[in-house]
C-alpha cells in the first residue's frame, strides 16, 4: 500500500472542540500563574518557569478535565442524574468541583490507606 493510500486517522479532537474547551475552564478557573525561579535558573543555567498549578480551585490540574467532562455528559447524555467516582488522586476532586457547578449530584468513594490530604 502506497502512503498516498493510507486511510488518514480521526483526530482524536478538533480546533472546535479545544476552543470549546476553552471556554468551558474560562468560566470557571482563572489563568494559572507561572512564576520565575532564580534558584532554578542558576541550577539548571537556563531560564526556569514554574506553572503553579496549586492555584486553581482544586488545587490540581485535573480541574480543567472534569468540567470539559462534565459538561459534554450534561450535553450528550441530559437523562444522567448523577456520577458516581473512585480514585486514590486529586482525580475526584476535580469531579466534585465540576458536578457543583453543573448542580449534578455525585458519591465519591475512597479507599482505604488514601493520604488524608
Amino acid at each position: 500500500m502506497k502512503t498516498s493510500d493510507a486511510v488518514k486517522p480521526e483526530p482524536l479532537f478538533t480546533l472546535a472542540d479545544l476552543d470549546r474547551a476553552e471556554q468551558i475552564v474560562r468560566r470557571h478557573v482563572p489563568v494559572t500563574p507561572a512564576y520565575s525561579w532564580p534558584l532554578l535558573d542558576a541550577e539548571l543555567g537556563t531560564a526556569t518557569w514554574v506553572k503553579h498549578e496549586n492555584h486553581t480551585p482544586v488545587g490540581a490540574f485535573k480541574v480543567r478535565g472534569g468540567l470539559v467532562y462534565v459538561d459534554r455528559l450534561r450535553r450528550e447524555r441530559p437523562h444522567v442524574c448523577g456520577l458516581v467516582s473512585a480514585t486514590r488522586g486529586n482525580h475526584d476532586q476535580s469531579v466534585v468541583f465540576a458536578d457543583r457547578e453543573a448542580v449534578l449530584p455525585d458519591v465519591i468513594c475512597v479507599p482505604l490507606g488514601t493520604s488524608p490530604s
